[in-house]
């Protein structure tokens, strides 16, 4: 029999330690991350809605051929700026990437503040291009952050994952008070950009509660110039699979809207395409870390290339309206799928020091690529049937460019020191699991 407990040794029931929470978030590193970007995505989305109406979006796919290509060059200009300019000061030190996300969040609430005031004038056009580059800022420095969040490498895809699903919910949930406060006849767009930049202000003071790196381990260690190429081989071959998906998704929003727009198709199938494109980024977004439990990373990219061609195949095949639905659909899971696979290959393989100018890099590239898709069907009117043709005949080629391409690799691969070496090939062999022979 156990003896009584005495008062010396009375201790007061305490609650157990909460380790989980919605959609797998937990009191982390990573749920305070996740916070954060859940703030920047809905006071995006909010400035997304007040300048729907406005004099910034006033370029329609209907419009004059020449003022949409002078749009889509527009969208690459937010790139110019971040990837030479701030993306060193993204990979000075740890401390300086959460110092960047409040600084970024800061300066969109004070942008906002001023472009309130701003709707109908000429100012409105340097205070949003000032807000898409902080935008573009936060979300290159949040992909740099993401590794310093998780566990291990295997974590990656489920991180990012979880990231882009919580966006989709925060565009969702920031749009109901938006919608709100537009239809507020006394209030309107005005009143959603200060709404927006009360949740940038938010975002900041959420960006204090970001996780400090421990002391003395706040600088990031140089990285030489060879080390880097050696480590970002497979990193240079993803990101062509992924600029060639993004390519895709570039070329068939306009490739649809002209064909639409020819002939004379109800304004509703616009919204059926754009409804199937966002569930299917949303569905890739989600299913990718099912995938990563038995596939790497590099596996993913060639599933995505090979669900594009099978799509466009099939949408040649089938013909007509429905079929570019399901092809919008199936092209948005790809390029989500693709895209998280892409951002987890590059925290998996390159080196922490080099990852926000790395990001910066290659986000400018794919911006570049969705662009230049983009523009062959707003230059040359290309039928719908033909354009679904040469968009599968693209991810053949392209999926079969990276399946050499990492077969020449893995055969004449210099290997790393002992150490990164070692990561290299339990990467290579499944995580851990040891070598053949």
């Amino acid at each position: 029999m156990a003896p009584p407990p005495t008062d010396a040794g009375w201790q007061p029931l305490r609650r157990p330690p909460r380790t989980g929470g919605p959609l797998g978030l937990s009191r982390s590193a990573f749920s305070r991350l996740a916070v954060v970007h859940i703030l920047a995505i809905a006071g995006d989305t909010l400035v997304t809605m007040a300048l729907a109406g406005s004099l910034f979006f006033s370029i329609s796919p209907g419009a004059a051929r020449g003022r949409v290509a002078l749009y889509l060059l527009l969208t690459v200009a937010p790139f110019a700026v971040v990837a030479p300019l701030l993306s060193p000061v993204i990979d000075r030190s740890r401390g300086g990437r959460r110092a960047l996300v409040i600084a970024s969040a800061a300066s969109r609430a004070i942008v906002c503040l001023s472009m309130a005031t701003h709707l109908d004038g000429l100012m409105l056009f340097p205070e949003a291009f000032a807000v898409l580059v902080l935008s573009k800022t936060h979300m290159i420095t949040k992909s740099a952050l993401v590794p310093g969040t998780v566990a291990g490498e295997g974590e990656l895809v489920a991180a990012n994952s979880r990231l882009a699903v919580l966006s989709v919910l925060a565009g969702f949930a920031a749009a109901v008070p938006g919608v709100i406060v537009l239809k507020l006849g006394f209030l309107g767009a005005p009143w959603v950009v200060r709404l927006a930049a009360l949740t940038f202000a938010a975002t900041a003071l959420a960006g204090f509660r970001l996780v400090r790196p421990v002391a003395g381990d706040d600088q990031l260690a140089p990285i030489a110039v060879a080390e880097a190429e050696l480590h970002t081989a497979s990193v240079r071959m993803a990101a062509s699979a992924m600029g060639v998906l993004r390519a895709v998704v570039g070329f068939l929003t306009f490739l649809v809207a002209f064909a639409f727009r020819h002939d004379n198709a109800p304004a509703w199938w616009f919204g059926i395409v754009l409804a199937t494109s966002m569930a299917g980024s949303f569905v890739g977004a989600a299913v990718a870390p099912r995938l990563r439990r038995g596939r790497v990373e590099e596996r993913i990219l060639q599933g995505s290339l090979a669900l594009v061609v099978a799509a466009g195949l099939g949408a040649v095949w089938l013909g007509g309206r429905p079929a570019a639905a399901l092809l919008a659909g199936a092209v948005g899971v790809a390029a989500g799928a693709g895209k998280l696979a892409f951002d987890s290959i590059v925290q998996r393989d390159a080196p922490d020091a080099l990852q926000g100018r790395i990001f910066a890099r290659f986000e400018t590239r794919f911006q570049l690529a969705w662009v230049v898709g983009a523009a062959l069907p707003v230059a040359v009117r290309i039928p719908s049937g033909a354009g679904m043709g040469l968009l599968a005949l693209t991810a053949a080629v392209a999926l079969s460019s990276y399946l050499a391409g990492l077969r020449a690799l893995d055969h004449h691969r210099v290997l790393p020191p002992p150490v990164a070496g070692a990561r290299a090939r339990a990467r290579r062999w499944g995580r851990g699991a040891p070598p053949p022979g």
